[in-house]
């Protein structure tokens, strides 16, 4: 497969899961889908593809970090699919953990899907936004369950 074929499949392969994530959270096929860690394997397999193919040259580069360098590799076909394919792996790690972070801490969906549509788009910001409502959430007193006549 080339190059631009697998830089282009590449997002389409998280895709399915970041949908799950927004569309149906509280579904029970998503919850078990987004309870595996091994989502990310998709994009990770095509990153695992450009990284073994081009290990001489990464290798310089991630050992010996170096501006010049960095952006030489990353003007390639392949250094530029390697990076989209490991950006989309990451942030499909990073908004698995927001998707279970705001379960946990009753964060409601209508806060936490734009937070997970920012992370697809723009990832540090997502991260940030969530951060900050996690820090939110953190603060506010733990809800108490109604007093019903049965109860009381």
């Amino acid at each position: 497969m080339s190059t631009a074929a697998l830089f282009q499949i590449t997002f389409n392969l998280a895709a399915p899961f970041w949908a799950l994530m927004i569309f149906a959270p509280g579904w029970a096929v998503t919850r078990r889908v987004i309870g595996s860690p091994w989502i990310v394997l998709p994009p990770l397999v095509v990153y695992l593809v450009f990284a073994v193919g081009e290990f001489g040259t990464l290798w310089p580069v991630v050992s010996r970090p170096d501006l010049e360098t960095l952006r030489a590799f990353l003007g390639t076909p392949h250094g530029a699919a390697a990076i989209w394919a490991h950006l989309i792996a990451f942030d499909l790690f990073i908004g698995r953990w927001m998707y279970h972070d705001a379960r946990a801490r009753g964060v409601t969906h209508a806060i936490l899907a734009p937070i997970l549509v920012l992370t697809i788009l723009l990832s540090p910001f997502g991260l940030l936004a969530h951060l900050v409502v996690r820090s939110v959430a953190a603060r506010r007193p733990a809800r108490q369950a109604p007093v019903t006549p049965a109860d009381g």
